[in-house]
C-alpha cells in the first residue's frame, strides 16, 4: 500500500512541475510578445514624432507657425479680411468702393459730402417734427448722442504706444547697426514714394484695402502651392544678397562707425 501511493503521489509531482514548467514557457512567450508588442508600438509613436517634425520644418511664408487666421489677429476682422461671413466681406469692400468713386472718380469732397448729408438729415428731421400735426403721426424721438471718454482714451494710448514702436524702430535702423535692414527700408521708402507720384493717398489707400481683402484669402487657399515658390525665391534673394555684400557692402569701412557707436 505503501508503494501504491508513493507511485500515485510520484506521477502527480511529475505533472504538477510539468505544468509549471509551461507556465513560465507561456509566460516568457507573452513576456516577448508584449515586449515585441511594445517596441512596436515605440517605433511607430518615434516614426509619428519624425513625420510630425518634417511636417512642423515646412517652410512658411514670413516664418509664420500659426495659421492665417490668428496671424491677422483672429476675431472678427480676421474673419472678414478671409471672407468667412461673405456677406459683411461684400459690404466693406462695397462701402469701400462707393467712397473711393465719390471722392476719386466723381471728385466729390469730404467737406462738401458731409455738409450734404447734414442738411438733408436736418431737413428731414425739422420738417417730420412739425408736420406731424397734419400727418397725425407722432414726432420723432431724436436720440441723445452721448460719447464716453474711455474708448478715445483707449484708442489714444494704443495709438501712442504703436507711434513709441516705431520712433524706437527708425532710431534702431538710423544707428547703423543693422546694415541689411536699413537697406531694406530704404529701398521700400523709395519704392512708396515712387507709387506715392502715380496715384494720390486715397487711391494708393483703396489699392491697399483692395489687396488685403484679397492677397490674404488667396493665400490661405493656395498656401501650400505658394510656400514653396516663396521658398524658392528667398533662397535665390539670399545668394544675390550674399553676392551684393561681398563685393560692395564688405568693402564699405565700419571701423569708425563701430567706435562712434561705442
Amino acid at each position: 500500500m505503501a508503494e501504491e501511493s508513493e507511485h500515485t503521489a510520484a506521477p502527480a509531482t511529475g505533472e504538477s512541475l510539468l505544468d509549471k514548467i509551461a507556465d513560465k514557457l507561456h509566460g516568457h512567450g507573452h513576456d516577448s510578445s508584449s515586449s515585441s508588442d511594445s517596441d512596436s508600438d515605440k517605433k511607430e509613436s518615434s516614426s509619428i514624432k519624425d513625420t510630425s517634425s518634417i511636417k512642423d520644418k515646412v517652410f512658411r511664408l514670413f516664418g509664420r507657425e500659426k495659421p492665417v487666421h490668428s496671424v491677422l489677429g483672429g476675431g472678427k476682422p480676421a474673419d472678414v479680411l478671409l471672407w468667412r461671413n461673405k456677406k459683411i466681406s461684400a459690404s466693406v469692400l462695397a462701402v469701400a468702393t462707393a467712397v473711393w468713386i465719390f471722392f476719386e472718380l466723381l471728385e466729390y469732397h469730404l467737406l462738401t459730402l458731409v455738409g450734404h448729408i447734414l442738411i438733408l438729415l436736418l431737413a428731414v428731421l425739422f420738417l417730420w417734427s412739425n408736420a406731424h400735426t397734419f400727418i397725425h403721426k407722432a414726432p420723432p424721438r431724436i436720440p441723445v448722442v452721448h460719447l464716453s471718454e474711455e474708448p478715445f482714451l483707449q484708442f489714444a494710448s494704443a495709438l501712442t504706444i504703436e507711434l513709441n514702436r516705431g520712433f524706437a524702430a527708425l532710431h534702431a535702423i538710423g544707428s547703423g547697426r543693422d546694415l541689411k535692414t536699413f537697406l531694406i527700408v530704404i529701398v521700400s521708402t523709395w519704392v512708396l514714394s515712387i507709387v506715392g507720384s502715380w496715384v494720390n493717398f486715397l487711391t494708393l489707400f483703396y489699392i491697399v484695402f483692395v489687396l488685403l481683402h484679397t492677397v490674404p484669402v488667396f493665400y490661405d487657399k493656395y498656401e501650400d502651392k505658394i510656400d514653396p515658390l516663396a521658398e524658392k525665391g528667398l533662397i535665390e534673394f539670399k545668394k544675390q544678397y550674399a553676392v551684393f555684400d561681398e563685393k560692395v557692402l564688405s568693402k564699405i569701412p565700419k571701423g569708425p562707425l563701430k567706435g562712434k557707436l561705442a
